[in-house]
């Protein structure tokens, strides 16, 4: 990978608002979006949640280690009402850190690349879409080759 990319998603209230938010939200406190993915509807997925997702995938600069980056990541969710009441669940607003170049860290604070990457249509489609021959760091394929083997069958469709 040769860049830094966030997945945005919102299941709740007036989701491209929150979408849009945190777009301007990362310009101002984390740093320039280099690209930007087409909006995606998609299911909710593997959790509690009922209400469908819009989900965007954006590539950023910045000069934060990956730590200083989560942090400000919770704080623009939080500014966007999110609460944290457990994993998968319904949220105003849900920024995860995908990639950090090349970089591999997995602790109990902070996994990259993002372990969910290979097996949710709702993070490949658009990360396709803006980076389709970035190889993951770990398993040496292109987006676009991840996309393809993927077996997530929940629809995804485009906005």
């Amino acid at each position: 990978m040769t860049g830094i990319y966030l997945l945005l998603g919102s299941n709740l209230g007036n989701r491209e608002r929150h979408l849009s938010l945190a777009r301007n939200g990362i310009e101002h406190r984390i740093g320039p979006i280099i690209k930007t993915s087409t909006i995606y509807q998609s299911a909710a997925w593997g959790g509690m949640a009922k209400e469908d997702f819009l989900n965007q995938v954006v590539q950023i600069q910045t000069k934060m280690n990956p730590y200083a980056l989560l942090y400000r990541t919770i704080g623009i969710e939080i500014s966007q009402g999110r609460q944290f009441q457990g994993h998968l669940q319904s949220r105003h607003l849900d920024i995860d850190i995908l990639y950090y170049e090349n970089l591999i860290l997995k602790n109990e604070l902070l996994t990259i690349p993002h372990s969910g990457i290979p097996e949710r249509r709702f993070t490949l489609e658009p990360l396709a879409e803006i980076a389709p021959q970035e190889l993951h760091p770990v398993w040496r394929i292109s987006q676009e080759q991840l996309l393809k083997q993927c077996t997530d069958s929940l629809p995804v469709t485009k906005l």
